[in-house]
């Protein structure tokens, strides 16, 4: 892919009002021998980015992981990371994460450190990212690799105020996440404080579980939304 271009795809279809779903991979989770016929619904699906990673990733596999899912697909690939060695080259971009909403150095600015000089000899897009993580009903892989409390997510002012700080550092995406297996879905309050403050095209995910939430988050002004546990739970979900 261009340099630059899975960025300007999300900025311009957040200028035109067009909402885009991403799916998330998980290699802990998904065998290699399944990602064909897996990343096959996900074609056959409204979904237009890919997204890989975990909060642990047990298995070593993750460059052959992301090669066969491009292999299987035209939709731009890009990896979603839970800590500074979850890189690989053969995507076509990564969320370069800062998690803001911590106060942990580690995944604030440490494992950004030791990442950059891979990143850049890569010929990955780098998406800079600011990574907030919502409460959502209990404590999630995420939260708790990570040694951070998430945002309580009956404060969406705090939400709204770390975001607007991270946008004003010079990030380019704005990620507010209730973590993998969430109870809760981000409030739509929460989405909407931020959606009117910022000006940073919004991911939203955790918690997803229905195409009710779908639309609600969407109209509260997420311009991404991220679907990954009921996918991995259920691959003809978006068939029904």
């Amino acid at each position: 892919m261009k340099k630059n271009s899975i960025l300007k795809y999300i900025q311009k279809a957040k200028k035109n009002n067009q909402k885009l779903l991403a799916i998330l991979l998980d290699p802990d989770k998904t065998s290699l021998e399944k990602i064909p016929s897996v990343v096959q619904k996900i074609n056959e699906s409204e979904a237009n980015l890919i997204f890989v990673g975990g909060s642990l990733l047990f298995k070593n596999i993750l460059d052959e992981f992301v090669q066969i899912v491009k292999n299987n697909t035209q939709l731009p690939v890009i990896l979603f990371p839970g800590n500074a060695i979850q890189i690989s080259d053969k995507a076509d971009g990564i969320l370069f994460l800062s998690l803001i909403s911590g106060r942990n150095p580690e995944f604030l600015i440490g494992n950004q450190v030791i990442a950059a000089p891979l990143l850049k000899d890569s010929t990955l897009e780098i998406l800079s990212t600011s990574y907030l993580l919502i409460e959502s009903g209990r404590e999630t892989t995420a939260s708790y690799i990570s040694n951070t409390k998430p945002i309580p997510r009956d404060k969406p002012e705090i939400a709204m105020a770390t975001a607007l700080a991270g946008e004003m550092m010079g990030h380019q995406l704005i990620y507010l996440d209730g973590g993998s297996g969430a109870l809760h879905t981000v409030p739509a309050e929460l989405i909407q404080l931020v959606a009117t403050n910022c000006s940073l095209p919004i991911i939203v995910g955790g918690g997803i579980k229905t195409k009710k939430q779908m639309s609600d988050i969407f109209i509260s002004g997420a311009d991404i939304i991220v679907i990954g546990t009921v996918f991995e739970n259920d691959i003809n979900y978006f068939n029904k």
